[in-house]
């Protein structure tokens, strides 16, 4: 019957951890796997970097385009360009991840690894 609790797709969970909030689920899912760990608490620290960066460059957007709407409208336009980025990064992660490798990334992977 324990056997039923152990998550046997080591991949699901590893892509589950780069899935924004879903890294919670192999978080507490998978225990005893070291490296199904890492990835979810790297997941979930690059969440919560991605969140604060965007909650700030839209206040920041939001306070330049009080002063020059064409500059706001010019920034809010990056933002799209920084998402299309976010998901290309956590789509790298999810593949090295996948094949054993692990994508460090400075200061977010550093703090990760203090949990």
């Amino acid at each position: 019957m324990s056997d039923l609790a152990v998550p046997r797709n080591r991949s699901m969970m590893i892509v589950l951890a780069y899935l924004w909030l879903l890294a919670i689920i192999p978080l507490f899912a998978d225990k005893h796997d070291a490296e199904v760990q890492w990835h979810a608490k790297n997941g979930l620290v690059l969440t919560a970097a991605e969140a604060l960066l965007i909650v700030c460059y839209l206040v920041g957007t939001s306070i330049i385009s009080l002063a020059a709407l064409g500059l706001g409208l010019a920034l809010m336009l990056l933002l799209v360009i920084a998402v299309i980025g976010v998901f290309a990064l956590h789509v790298v992660a999810i593949l090295k991840a996948v094949n054993g490798r692990r994508l460090v990334v400075p200061v977010v992977s550093e703090y990760a690894n203090r949990l």
